[in-house]
């Protein structure tokens, strides 16, 4: 399982860009904390061979796709979450995992770790209100 400031990273496919090359459909893992974004560990060498290449050639764009096998299963195994879920499950499984975090780290009284923790709880609450609201009959946030 991947992790990220306190937050489990959700598994996705994405856009980098490699210089001037834009690489489409790569594995990642994102945080939906901070918005960090990292290749997937199963296919970090596939990408950075492909976008070498790729920024060799002086290709604009490729698919990450037409050029590997991502068959694999294991991709997503050890993402908690994936894009495919309704972010409100996603929203609440990430501050559930806070929580328990948030308990464990009062427990071995770490006091930087418990505020590192409360600040992904307020913005994860804060995803949950709007994600609420957008829901809501009438509720445009």
């Amino acid at each position: 399982m991947s992790f990220c400031c306190g937050a489990s990273m959700i598994g996705t496919k994405g856009t980098l860009k490699h210089y001037r090359t834009r690489i489409h459909n790569v594995p990642i893992l994102f945080c939906p904390v901070c918005h960090r974004i990292e290749v997937h560990y199963l296919v970090e060498n596939e990408y950075e061979i492909l976008a070498e290449y790729a920024h060799g050639d002086g290709a604009s764009e490729v698919d990450f796709h037409d050029y590997v096998d991502e068959s694999d299963k294991a991709l997503h195994e050890n993402c908690v979450n994936n894009e495919e879920e309704d972010p409100a499950v996603i929203v609440q499984n990430q501050i559930d995992m806070s929580l328990d975090l948030l308990t464990f780290a009062k427990e071995i009284r770490d006091a930087e770790w418990e505020q590192q923790l409360k600040k992904r709880l307020i913005v994860l609450s804060q995803r949950r209100h709007k994600l609420k609201m957008k829901r809501a009959p009438g509720g445009a946030v």
